[in-house]
């Protein structure tokens, strides 16, 4: 009873929150290309990096449902993903735990962490591309602890394979889902159906950019930029720097509960050498590839990790020696606070803060990267219809928000509306 009533609880209330904190206007970057990709009601049909082809098809069909338009169902999408895979971190933790308390604690640290609460905020791909991962990881776990029921090792290849066309960074889980299949060996045919049910889903990929004439590898191109060859390219003291970048994300995403995260790490390693060898060659992975991936918001590629280091911190606050750390941990309902506790502090006081205010001024300023609400947001459609500039380049979402702009034209909405867009 306890188990449902949580789970309900920490649903309902994120979903409030994350509408309560949506976007007012179309934000800055990608998120009026995604919006225009569902104006235009045309299925995706080519899966490159950037083209996020299950994300896209599935706002496109929301909205052939629903009727809802191409922001909203895009907002739809969004919000709902980030709200399911709050549950799920609960459901996760829970399962793991077997307590309710640390679960949900999870589960609200997780749902408050910026990265992720941003996400929530804006039209864009990571929200429905956790609920995957979420799932896959939930069953991975479920394999450890539910022994009786080896269901959960065949689904975990159909979601792991399913979060590949969401998001091709997910590939880089494929040798932590190796290693969790070799565990299971003993389970062959639960392995074997798991094993192939992946190799199909994760082929498939493949096989549709093959049949109509695009490389095999295509699906690891992207047609905006040369960002795998950058991050190959950079000095000792840039990636020194990066590693420093790193370390601050998870600070600003979970602030003292990093602590308990460390624990639950440990803990796991003493407990279950096993998944703790699974979930650390995964997290080493995506949190090297996020480290130094040579874009600018690299911060939104920790996403699979954060997952892993939530659950952690759930299983950390099982610790018995810790009771005081498990005793205070109502405080992750304060976070928010935080965040503008941060923001004032450094918009007020640090100079280089105040900078880059006046720099970014044009999408929100420092409060774009710094508060994960977007509510009374600046929007990219009256950037372009008040012809702006910005002082870096965003040649791209200015393009997408002009095709977007005259697809509204020709239905009929003046420039006065679309600005309210």
């Amino acid at each position: 009873m306890k188990k449902t009533l949580y789970a309900g609880l920490l649903f309902f209330s994120f979903l409030v929150i994350y509408y309560i904190g949506s976007f007012s206007k179309i934000p800055f970057a990608d998120c009026v290309g995604f919006v225009l990709i569902t104006e235009l009601d045309t299925f995706e049909t080519v899966a490159i990096s950037t083209s996020h082809i299950l994300y896209c098809n599935t706002a496109i069909l929301i909205n052939k449902i629903t009727g809802l338009g191409a922001i909203e169902s895009n907002r739809f999408l969004v919000i709902f993903s980030a709200a399911f895979s709050v549950l799920f971190v609960y459901l996760t933790v829970r399962n793991l735990t077997k307590t309710n308390w640390n679960a949900a604690v999870a589960a609200i640290v997780f749902g408050f962490s910026f990265t992720f609460w941003k996400n929530a905020e804006i039209v864009e791909v990571y929200t429905y591309n956790a609920l995957w991962i979420i799932l896959f990881y939930l069953c991975m776990i479920n394999s450890f602890v539910s022994k009786k029921n080896k269901n959960y090792i065949i689904f975990a290849g159909i979601f792991l394979g399913i979060s590949i066309w969401v998001h091709i960074q997910n590939f880089l889980l494929i040798p932590a889902y190796i290693l969790f299949l070799f565990y299971f060996k003993s389970e062959k045919k639960s392995v074997i159906y798991s094993l192939l049910s992946f190799a199909i889903i994760f082929s498939s990929i493949f096989i549709l950019n093959l049949s109509q004439g695009y490389p095999l590898l295509s699906p690891f191109s992207s047609n905006q930029g040369h960002w795998i060859e950058d991050s190959f390219q950079k000095t000792f003291t840039q990636y020194a720097l990066d590693l420093v970048k790193s370390v601050a994300y998870l600070l600003y995403n979970f602030n003292v509960f990093v602590i308990a995260g460390i624990i639950g790490m440990i803990k796991l390693y003493r407990e279950n050498r096993k998944m703790f060898n699974i979930f650390f060659l995964a997290s080493v992975l995506i949190y090297g590839f996020a480290t130094f991936y040579a874009v600018s918001d690299n911060y939104i590629f920790f996403l699979p990790f954060n997952i892993v280091f939530a659950l952690a911190i759930g299983y950390g606050l099982t610790s018995g020696k810790r009771l005081y750390f498990k005793k205070l941990s109502w405080i992750c309902i304060l976070t928010p606070v935080l965040y503008y506790l941060a923001f004032s502090i450094s918009i007020s006081f640090v100079p280089q803060a105040k900078k880059f205010d006046d720099f970014k001024s044009y999408k929100g300023g420092l409060s774009y990267y710094m508060l994960p609400w977007m509510n009374n947001n600046k929007g990219i459609l009256e950037f372009v219809i008040d012809k702006k500039t910005s002082p870096e380049p965003i040649n791209w979402m200015i393009e997408s928000a002009e095709t977007y702009i005259q697809e509204l034209k020709k239905k009929g909405y003046t420039e006065a509306e679309i600005r309210k867009l």
